[in-house]
């Protein structure tokens, strides 16, 4: 069977490629692996047929670079969805747009099975809430590109420390990555959430008020997503101190990970993982990590992961896997980001889950 697809939105994600990410001069111009339509065509089972974009000229370029006809593009979601049939709906727009988009897509005529929405899932916790009850309501499975879960060194990572006790009862977590909080760190605390299987109870955080996408990614506009981080504890009692503060040239993927059962090292930009295994009597002896060869880097592994999604898309479609991102587990990152900020505001640590008028605090992000 081969599934039909559309997109919404046409920026860098969906299919023509990021500065900061990808070469300036291939951006606009030629097919990109590392998106939602690379995913796609990477797939026989998986034919992209239809996009949707408000700005003409964005939704032109994309229909000439990935092959799209002219009947299948669209000015504005509403027309594509009233007009389409579709399977798979990609939801590839800025973060304050993904709530009334996936909303839209799970109730219209289209009615897709699946809806593979961009992280991070929204700018507030009651819209990512609301976006996961009208999912379940009518029944459409809601997947969250948080990408690198969906890389098969973190699969089988999760695999070792949440089925094979590969570090026992983790203690303490110290994580770094780059600016901003909603734009890039989501990534680093969606692992956190993947690998742990945990949520954030208490949050403190600090908030630089810096950010980079305007100068150096051509951002139009000024928003709320910044720098920051803190300290999060989770409801099975792991401390985790977070370091998103640094701009994207100076930073490093960093996670380090203390457990009853050894310790974790993993640096993903400058690809070096190492795992010590604690002893009988105490001592920590470096061993390698079963199953793994080398470390993840952006190189290999990330440039496989929307190409992965896609063909987890197929299997939760064909009914052969579970969703490996649900919207309720992106929530859980949501909630950590949102709490930074108001700790930040109020001066004051923040329990999780939210109380009903701080899932209403928005974060506005590109």
């Amino acid at each position: 069977m081969t599934y039909r697809a559309g997109i919404i939105g046409t920026g860098g994600i969906a299919g023509m490629g990021i500065l900061g990410m990808h070469d300036e001069s291939e951006i606009g111009r030629k097919k990109i692996r590392t998106s939602h339509a690379g995913g796609y065509d990477a797939h026989d089972e998986i034919e992209l047929v239809a996009v949707a974009d408000v700005d003409e000229e964005k939704l032109a370029r994309f229909g000439e670079a990935w092959d799209i006809p002219q009947e299948g593009r669209y000015l504005g979601h509403e027309a594509m969805l009233d007009s389409e049939d579709l399977d798979v709906v990609s939801v590839c727009t800025p973060t304050y747009l993904h709530h009334e988009h996936v909303v839209d897509a799970a109730r219209s005529a289209a009615s897709p099975d699946l809806i593979w929405c961009e992280k991070p899932i929204a700018s507030q916790v009651s819209a990512g809430e609301e976006m996961i009850a009208v999912c379940d309501e009518t029944e459409t499975e809601l997947l969250v590109n948080h990408s690198f879960r969906f890389t098969d060194k973190l699969q089988t990572l999760r695999r070792l420390v949440q089925e094979e006790d590969l570090l026992g009862e983790v203690r303490s977590v110290s994580a770094q990555f780059r600016m901003e909080l909603l734009r890039n760190s989501t990534h680093l605390l969606d692992t956190l959430v993947y690998l742990l299987d945990a949520r954030a109870e208490t949050v403190s955080g600090h908030i630089t008020g810096e950010n980079e996408a305007v100068e150096s990614l051509g951002a139009g506009r000024q928003v709320d997503d910044a720098g920051g981080g803190g300290f999060v504890i989770t409801d099975d009692g792991t401390f985790v101190t977070v370091d998103c503060t640094i701009p994207r040239a100076e930073s490093s993927m960093l996670l380090s990970l203390i457990g009853s059962n050894g310790k974790l090292y993993m640096n993903n930009d400058d690809g070096e993982w190492r795992y010590w295994r604690r002893t009988d009597d105490g001592d920590h002896v470096e061993e390698p990590l079963p199953g793994i060869e080398g470390a993840w880097t952006w190189e290999d592994d990330y440039t496989d992961a929307f190409v992965n999604a896609a063909s987890h898309v197929v299997d939760v479609l064909e009914g052969r896997a579970e969703n490996a991102s649900p919207g309720e587990e992106a929530t859980r990152s949501l909630e950590i980001i949102v709490g930074f900020y108001l700790s930040h505001y109020t001066g004051g640590r923040v329990t999780v889950p939210l109380d009903r008028p701080l899932r209403d605090v928005r974060i506005t992000s590109w």
